[in-house]
């Protein structure tokens, strides 16, 4: 059972540091930036995409990688990833089980930052596949194929385009543990929830909140996938609404300079860097604070094969009013000024 039932006159809650189980922490001075926001947000473990410049392809690379985000915030578990590429191979799958490497995220060309590195067959990984079947590895999928006017495929249909191929993936290999990953539609959760306790979904914070007329015109909302219709978002409110195990936190934080968001063509990702607070306002606004615990807590640890943390360090949520700062301002890797903007900058939140 949750540690706080939740009730309207409800003035302080007592949680579990939180797990992140989809987040961006990018390189050098940016990195520097938001890596020590995790544990001021409340993230206890971060699940660390691979998409840098150049992708993390190689166990080695990996934890490298993971040292330089564990010295900016030693307290934090970093959980990591390869990027699924033609140069992988079963070895190399192997030698990141053994060295802690949780998972394989695939992206799929061109649909988002720093893609264009990404796959456009499934097939030919197939024997990777059954390597991380084999070990007991997660393959995380974004969820999107690329835009085609000719196919009629655009931002707006190009998850519910994707489905078919988690069908096909989660036929192929039963036992392999699949995520897929910021799902944004209803037509994703229907599909997750029917495909059984292989295939978990990460919800982001954002999209339990966004709908389309949210970002059109709007470049610090825009992300891939884009917020997608009301009937969508609720669909997404109402599987965390209802508890659903196999449906758990992944922020897909995704900070970028200001100057790269204020752009004619904007770069997709929204930062998120006070997850708790975000999420006891955005639950608590459809009903479902009782749910924080279980979808930020528990959902994901249990779907990853992870202990339960029995000597959880509470963090106390107090009703309190919290401003969101315009910006978060920092020095570039060349020493000059520079800014990312949080969601919903300049706006107040009811927890802090």
């Amino acid at each position: 059972m949750p540690r706080c039932l939740y009730i309207s006159s409800l003035l302080k809650m007592q949680v579990p540091q939180i797990d992140d189980f989809h987040v961006h922490l990018r390189q050098g001075k940016l990195m520097e930036t938001v890596t020590p926001n995790l544990e001021l947000g409340g993230c206890r473990l971060a699940y660390v995409m691979p998409n840098l410049k150049p992708p993390i392809t190689t166990t080695d690379q990996a934890l490298e990688y993971k040292n330089q985000l564990q010295a900016l915030s030693p307290t934090t578990v970093f959980l990591m990833t390869l990027y699924l590429n033609p140069a992988l191979t079963q070895n190399e799958i192997y030698k990141a089980s053994k060295a802690g490497i949780k998972g394989v995220k695939s992206y799929p060309r061109g649909v988002t930052t720093n893609s264009d590195g990404g796959i456009e067959s499934y097939t030919v990984y197939y024997p990777i596949f059954e390597a991380m079947q084999t070990c007991g590895m997660i393959l995380n999928l974004h969820g999107e194929i690329p835009s085609d006017p000719e196919s009629d495929v655009c931002v707006l249909n190009a998850e519910e385009k994707f489905l078919k191929h988690l069908v096909q993936l989660h036929k192929d290999f039963p036992t392999l543990k699949i995520v897929l990953e910021h799902a944004t539609t209803k037509a994703a959760v229907d599909l997750v929830k029917s495909l059984g306790n292989t295939v978990g979904c990460t919800i982001t914070v954002h999209h339990l909140y966004l709908t389309v007329d949210d970002w059109a015109g709007c470049c610090h909302n825009y992300c891939k996938p884009v917020a997608k219709f009301p009937r969508d978002r609720d669909a997404l409110q109402q599987v965390v609404k209802q508890g659903h195990p196999r449906f758990f936190l992944g922020t897909d934080s995704a900070p970028h300079p200001r100057t790269a968001k204020e752009t004619s063509v904007a770069a997709a990702g929204v930062y998120v860097p006070f997850v708790a607070p975000y999420l006891a306002h955005i639950l608590e606004s459809f009903g479902a604070l009782d749910q924080f615990e279980g979808f930020a807590c528990r959902f994901g640890r249990s779907f990853y094969g992870l202990a339960q943390v029995q000597d959880d360090k509470l963090m106390a949520l107090e009703r309190t009013p919290m401003q969101i700062p315009q910006e978060i301002k920092y020095k570039d890797d060349n020493g000059n000024d520079a800014a990312v903007v949080p969601f919903l900058a300049g706006k107040s939140l009811d927890w802090k």
